[in-house]
C-alpha cells in the first residue's frame, strides 16, 4: 500500500526522528543527550580496561573502545563517535601503552594506531549507514501513523499471521483497546464481531482478506463487542496490504460506528409498530384513556372511559372535560391545564371524579402533554384509574397500621433468618431501639439475654414452625439500659400462598409487673410462712414457758392443802409461789416491750450515768440464778469511770437479759465473764461464756424475732426467743451496737456491745426522797369489781387480811349498785367487765355527788400509755398492771385521808 509523503515540504529546521519532528532546539537537547552518552560510555570502556589491567597487561590495550564507538554512533551518529574514538585513544595511550604515563610515537605505536582509526572508521561507517536506514524507516512508519490517525474511521492493521500491529485512536475507542494492549494479539481477540440477530460470532473480514487478497465487506446486522462487553453496530471493509514485491504482508481493517443509524431505522420500524397498535391498546386497556385539547374539550373516550364514567364517546367527545368533574373539584382542572400548557406532565394526582348518576368515585390521574412536530403542546392524554377499591383497602388498612402503632403490646415481624422486618413503635420503646432502622440490623436473637438465646432460636422458634404457633415467657433485653423486661412471647407464623411459611409474627405483653409481684407473693408467702412457723414454735414455747411456772404453784396449792399446820412448808410454798409468780410476770413483761416496740411505742428515759454500778446492779439481780446452776460469774470493771447518756433501767435489763442468756445456755458447773471496758469513745460490755456456743449458719439471725438455737431435745432451754431482740433494739435506740460471736457448738460465744461515751462529769443527782414513816394502818372500806370471780374474790382475801373492809362486784351496773349502796373508800375496777365497761362505771360512779372524792383504781392487764391515758381522761386516781404487787396497792390504800374509815 502507497502512502503519501508529507516531508518534501517540511521546513528546514526541523528533522524526523524515530516517530517524532523536531525543533532545531529539540535537535540541540538531542545532541547534547548524545554527547552525554558517549562520554559516559568512553569512560565505562577506559575503567573497564583499567579493571582488567592486571590480567591484560600491555596486550590489547585499546579493546574496549571498540564498544564505546560502536554505542557512540548509534546514539549520536558520527561526530560523537570521532569524539570517542579519539578521546579513547589518547586515555588508553597514556595508560595501557608502554610506556605508560607519557606519549611516544614510534613505528609499532603508530602501526597500531592506524589500525585502530581503521577499525574505527568501519565501525563508524556501518553505525552510521544503519542509524540512517533505521531512521528512514521510522520517518516513514510516523507518517504512515500520522496518516491512518487522521482517517475518521477506526483502522486497525495486522500482519500477515492475523497479529495486530497497530489501532488509531478511532479503533482504540470503538474496541476498548489500547494501542500498547493490542499489539501483538491476535485479531479476533481485539475485534470480536456477532450477528446482531442469532448472536453467532461472524468471521472477521481481515482473516477473509488475509487468505484471499481481496477487500472484503462487513455484511448487515454485524456488532462489534467491545473489550468491557458493550456492543456496538459497525459497518465496512478490510483489505490486504502488499509490499514492493506485491507480497501480502498484512491487512488493513476499516470500520465505523452505525449504531446511531441502526438505532434510527429501529426507531422509524417501532414507531410504526407502535403506531399499528396504539389505537388498539388505548381501547383494550382498563384504565380510561381520554385525551382533550388546551381548552378542556374532550377528544377521544374508550371503552374504559365509558365504563367508568357512564358516558358513551358520541355523549362525550366534544363536551368539556367538567362533564367528569364535581363542582368544587373545577379548580383543580384549571390547575391541571396551567401544568400542561406549561410543558410539565402530571403524575398519578389523586382526587375525585363523578359518574353520569352522580356517583363520586376515587381516582388517580396521570396526564401528558400532546406535542406537534415542531414539539409545541397542542392537547393533553389523561390516563384515569379507578382507586375507590384501593381507597377504601387503605383506609382499613390505615386503621390497622393506627392499631398497631398505638398498641402497648409488642408487635413485630421477622423473616426465617431471624431478622427484623417491623417492630412497632411501644416495641421499640420496650427494647431500647431508635427506629425502624436499628431493627432491622438487629437480629432477633439480640434481643434475648445470652443465657435464653439457646432456648429461644434452638428450641421454641423450631417447635413454632413445626407447629404453627407458640408461646413462652422469656425476658427481653434492654439495649441502651440493659434492664430485662418479662414479657409473654406468643409466635405463629405466616405462610405464603402455597402454605409454605415465610416469616414469624408476634404479638407479646409485657408482664414484668406481674413476674414482680408474683416474685413478691412468692416471697411474702415464703416470709409468712417462716412467720408462721415461728409463731407455732413461739406458741409452743409460751405454753411451755407458762406450764414451768404452774406446775409449781399447783404442787404448793396442794402442799398447802395438806400442811395447813406446818408453818415450815406454808413458808417455803408461799416463797416458790413469788418466784413462779414472778417469772410469768417477767414473761409478759418481755411480751409487752416487745409490743411497744414493735409499734414505736417504747419511750427511753435517759440521764447522764456512770455505767459501772449499772452493771454491778444487773450482775447482783442474777447471783441467784447463777447459783442456782453451780455457774461461776467473773465481773470485771474499769479502774475509771465510764460515764453514758443512756436509759439506766433499760441497760441493766439489757446486761440482765445477756446474763441470764449464757446462763440458760452452758451447762451445769460453767463460767461466764462479763467484762467493761473503754475503746476510745466507746464502752464496750462483753458477756463471754463456755457454753454450748453458736452454729455459723445461725449467728446472722440470731436478733431476729422469737430465734431459738437450734439445740436437741435433751438440752432445751427456757425462754421465748425475743430478749435478744429486745437487747438489739434498746441498745441500737441508744446510739450503741451489739454483736455476736462464736467459734461453732460446743466452743462457747460472746456478745459484744458498744455504747458511745460522754467526757463530761455526770449530772449532780437529785435529792433522794426520805423514806416517809410507814402509816398507820386504817380500815378502809373498798369495792372490788372483776368478772374473773377467782381474782376478786382472792384480792377481797388478802385485803381482809390486812384489815380492810370488802365488798366484791362481778360485771359494770353491779359496780354501780354496790357504789351507791355501801359508799365505799376506794374501788378497785377491772376495765374490760360485761355488760358495761370500767371506763363508763368510772364516768358514773363520779358523776354522782358521793364519788367526787373517792379513790377510783384501775386494776387491769392493759399497761402501755395510751391506756393508762384513757384511764385519765375517764376519772380514775391510779391505774395499775395486774398481777398488782400487794405492797404497792397497800401503800396507796394507806394514803388515803385518815377522816374517812369503814365503821
Amino acid at each position: 500500500m502507497a502512502l503519501p509523503g508529507p516531508c518534501a515540504s517540511m521546513p528546514a529546521d526541523r528533522w524526523v526522528v524515530g516517530s517524532r519532528i523536531l525543533t532545531y532546539k529539540d535537535k540541540l537537547r538531542s545532541s547534547g543527550i548524545s554527547y552525554a552518552i558517549s562520554s559516559a560510555a568512553l569512560l565505562a570502556a577506559v575503567l573497564l580496561r583499567w579493571a582488567l589491567d592486571p590480567l591484560m597487561g600491555d596486550t590489547l590495550p585499546l579493546v574496549t573502545l571498540f564498544g564505546a564507538v560502536a554505542a557512540a554512533v548509534w546514539v549520536g551518529g558520527y561526530r560523537p563517535a570521532i569524539m570517542v574514538t579519539t578521546l579513547g585513544y589518547l586515555a588508553c595511550a597514556y595508560l595501557f601503552i608502554p610506556p605508560r604515563g607519557i606519549f611516544v610515537f614510534d613505528i609499532p605505536t603508530v602501526i597500531g594506531l592506524v589500525a585502530y582509526v581503521f577499525t574505527c572508521a568501519l565501525i563508524i561507517g556501518f553505525g552510521e549507514a544503519m542509524r540512517r536506514a533505521q531512521r528512514g524507516a521510522s520517518e516513514r512508519r510516523e507518517l504512515l501513523r500520522v496518516t491512518l490517525r487522521s482517517i475518521g474511521d477506526a483502522v486497525v492493521t495486522t500482519d500477515n499471521y492475523g497479529r495486530v500491529t497497530y489501532l488509531n485512536a478511532v479503533a482504540e475507542s470503538l474496541t476498548g483497546w489500547m494501542q500498547q494492549d493490542a499489539v501483538g494479539q491476535p485479531l479476533d481477540s481485539v475485534f470480536r464481531i456477532v450477528n446482531e440477530q442469532t448472536r453467532r460470532p461472524v468471521e472477521s473480514p481481515a482473516t477473509k482478506a488475509l487468505r484471499e487478497g481481496v477487500v472484503v465487506g462487513l455484511a448487515n446486522h454485524t456488532v462489534l463487542i467491545q473489550k468491557n462487553g458493550r456492543e456496538l453496530a459497525i459497518d465496512d471493509s478490510a483489505a490486504p496490504i502488499r509490499d514492493d514485491l506485491g507480497q501480502i504482508s498484512g491487512c488493513v481493517l476499516i470500520f465505523r460506528d452505525v449504531t446511531a443509524q441502526r438505532r434510527l431505522e429501529q426507531d422509524k420500524a417501532s414507531q410504526l409498530e407502535a403506531a399499528r397498535f396504539l389505537a388498539s391498546i388505548v381501547e383494550s386497556s382498563d384504565d380510561a384513556i381520554v385525551s382533550k385539547s388546551l381548552d378542556g374539550i374532550i377528544q377521544s373516550w374508550n371503552a374504559a372511559a365509558e365504563r367508568l364514567f357512564g358516558y358513551t364517546p358520541d355523549q362525550a367527545v366534544g363536551r368539556h372535560i367538567s362533564l367528569v368533574i364535581p363542582p368544587e373539584r373545577i379548580a383543580e382542572e384549571d390547575r391541571i391545564l396551567a401544568s400542561l400548557r406549561a410543558g410539565r406532565r402530571v403524575e398519578h394526582f389523586e382526587t375525585e371524579r363523578q359518574r353520569s348518576d352522580g356517583q363520586r368515585i376515587s381516582v388517580s390521574l396521570t396526564i401528558s402533554p400532546i406535542r406537534d412536530a415542531e414539539g409545541t403542546v397542542v392537547g393533553a392524554s389523561k390516563i384515569v384509574r379507578d382507586i375507590t377499591d384501593r381507597k377504601r383497602a387503605e383506609a382499613e388498612q390505615q386503621k390497622f397500621v393506627t392499631l398497631i402503632e398505638n398498641s402497648t403490646d409488642f408487635i413485630g415481624i421477622c423473616d426465617l433468618d431471624g431478622m427484623p422486618l417491623f417492630v412497632n413503635r411501644a416495641g421499640l420503646r420496650m427494647v431500647g431501639l431508635d427506629d425502624m432502622e436499628r431493627a432491622r440490623r438487629t437480629p432477633v436473637h439480640s434481643f434475648f439475654f445470652p443465657e435464653d438465646q439457646s432456648r429461644v432460636m434452638q428450641e421454641f422458634f423450631p417447635s413454632v414452625l413445626e407447629k404453627g404457633h407458640g408461646e413462652m415467657e422469656v425476658r427481653f433485653r434492654h439495649f441502651k439500659t440493659g434492664e430485662a423486661r418479662w414479657m409473654t412471647y406468643k409466635v405463629l407464623t405466616l405462610p405464603d400462598a402455597a402454605g409454605r411459611p415465610v416469616a414469624l409474627a408476634t404479638v407479646s405483653q409485657d408482664v414484668t409487673e406481674r413476674k414482680r409481684l408474683e416474685d413478691s407473693l412468692r416471697r411474702v408467702a415464703a416470709d409468712l410462712s417462716e412467720a408462721d412457723r415461728r409463731k407455732n414454735e413461739f406458741l409452743a414455747m409460751l405454753a411451755h414457758e407458762l406450764r414451768n411456772p404452774l406446775a409449781p404453784i399447783s404442787h404448793a396449792i396442794q402442799a398447802l392443802r395438806l400442811a395447813e399446820s406446818d408453818r415450815t412448808s406454808v413458808h417455803a410454798a408461799t416463797k416458790m409461789l413469788e418466784r413462779q409468780v414472778g417469772q410469768m410476770v417477767r414473761l409478759v413483761d418481755d411480751l409487752l416491750d416487745m409490743s411497744r416496740i414493735s409499734r414505736g411505742k417504747i419511750e427511753l428515759r435517759t440521764d447522764r450515768i456512770e455505767l459501772a454500778p449499772i452493771v454491778s446492779q444487773a450482775a447482783e439481780a442474777t447471783r441467784a440464778l447463777y447459783k442456782s446452776m453451780n455457774h461461776e460469774l467473773t465481773v470485771t470493771l474499769p479502774p475509771h469511770p465510764i460515764y453514758l447518756d443512756a436509759d439506766p433501767a433499760r441497760l441493766t435489763q439489757v446486761v440482765g437479759n445477756l446474763l441470764n442468756n449464757a446462763c440458760k445456755f452452758t451447762d451445769s458447773g460453767g463460767h461466764v465473764w462479763l467484762t467493761v471496758e473503754q475503746d476510745r469513745a466507746h464502752a464496750v460490755i462483753r458477756v463471754r461464756d463456755n457454753g454450748i456456743g453458736i452454729a455459723a449458719d445461725q449467728l446472722p439471725r440470731l436478733f431476729e424475732m422469737f430465734m431459738q438455737v437450734d439445740t436437741s431435745q435433751e438440752r432445751s432451754r427456757e425462754g421465748l426467743g425475743i430478749g435478744l431482740t429486745l437487747v438489739k433494739t434498746l441498745v441500737e435506740m441508744q446510739d450503741g451496737t451489739v454483736e455476736a460471736h462464736s467459734e461453732g457448738p460446743g466452743r462457747g460465744s460472746e456478745f459484744v456491745i458498744r455504747l458511745p461515751t460522754v467526757a463530761e462529769m455526770p449530772r449532780p443527782p437529785l435529792p433522794r426522797e426520805t423514806a416517809a414513816e410507814p402509816l398507820p394502818a386504817v380500815r378502809r372500806r373498798i369495792l372490788v369489781v372483776d368478772d374473773n370471780e377467782d381474782a376478786a374474790e382472792w384480792l377481797a382475801t388478802v385485803l381482809g387480811l390486812n384489815g380492810h373492809e370488802t365488798h366484791v362486784a362481778h360485771d359494770g351496773l353491779e359496780a354501780v349498785r354496790s357504789a351507791e349502796r355501801i359508799h365505799p373508800d376506794a374501788v378497785l375496777l377491772d376495765i374490760g367487765l360485761p355488760r358495761l365497761d370500767g371506763y363508763e362505771v368510772c364516768r358514773r360512779i363520779r358523776a354522782q355527788s358521793w364519788g367526787h372524792d373517792l379513790l377510783l383504781v384501775a386494776l387491769t392487764g392493759w399497761g402501755q400509755e395510751e391506756d393508762r391515758q384513757k384511764s385519765r381522761d375517764a376519772g380514775f386516781d391510779a391505774h395499775l398492771v395486774k398481777p398488782v404487787d400487794d405492797e404497792v396497792l397497800l401503800k396507796l390504800l394507806a394514803s388515803l385521808p385518815s377522816g374517812t374509815s369503814a365503821s
